[in-house]
């Protein structure tokens, strides 16, 4: 599988070794702007996802669940399926953000250790397709996000995973500042203070906002800052962060 560093000319062709998953917050404080913000959002990210993504994006809410086994909206090729998903539902309920990424993330793990037993490490990357999670949410879990990442992690650096198998991307709507504190911890702190893999990045809507809506450089921040150190540094307005 080629690294970060030889992907082509276009910067977001990187995602097409990706599955790319997006998991929006459907909780009561969702309501109003921020709901309108996230469609914004989406409207945005998703056409280079569903372009990138061969098997279509998947989509989870926090609260509402699809018919499927697994509660998700799955092959998701074009925007306009994707906005047929999202305006389904309605926010409601908590922010059970850590429990709905282990929800995602648990299958995932296991079948990723289980190829790790049983086949080279090249056949695993080959069989095993990297996971990029897209959070789109105002930033305020009810439940304990961080365990949930140091967890995953832990599980993915002890079967040598590549250092893009898993990446999580928190894109925060809305303007709550200790949110966007908490969110900021994930990123700069977790993966130091816990002496693991650094596979969380986070874009705040607020500062993105360009005429009303993402500038290119947000958008490949918001799609490549959890899978691609180059952009991990930058900020969502194309400059290196300090």
């Amino acid at each position: 599988m080629n690294s970060p560093a030889a992907s082509t000319d276009k910067a977001d062709s990187f995602l097409s070794q990706f599955d790319t998953v997006f998991l929006i917050d459907d909780s009561a404080s969702m309501r109003g702007a921020n709901w309108q913000a996230t469609e914004s959002a989406l409207a945005k990210v998703a056409p280079i996802c569903t372009a990138q993504d061969k098997d279509g994006v998947e989509i989870y809410f926090l609260n509402h669940r699809s018919e499927a086994p697994d509660g998700a909206y799955s092959n998701i090729k074009d925007t306009g399926h994707v906005r047929e998903v999202f305006t389904t539902v309605a926010p409601r309920g908590g922010t059970p953000t850590g429990a709905r990424l282990m929800h995602i993330l648990k299958p995932y793990l296991k079948r990723f250790e289980e190829a790790s037993k049983s086949m080279t490490p090249d056949e695993r990357d080959e069989a095993i397709r990297p996971l990029n999670i897209i959070v789109i949410t105002d930033g305020v879990p009810t439940d304990d996000v961080e365990s949930v990442i140091i967890l995953a992690a832990k599980k993915l650096d002890k079967c040598n995973a590549l250092p893009w198998q898993v990446g999580i991307q928190f894109f925060q709507v809305g303007d709550d500042p200790d949110a966007a504190e908490d969110l900021k911890e994930l990123d700069d702190a977790l993966a130091g203070q816990n002496n693991i893999r650094d596979m969380v990045d986070t874009v705040p809507w607020d500062a993105t906002q360009s005429g009303g809506g993402l500038t290119a450089d947000g958008v490949l921040k918001v799609v490549l800052g959890a899978v691609h150190k180059k952009y991990d540094r930058k900020s969502a307005a194309g400059g290196r962060q300090r």
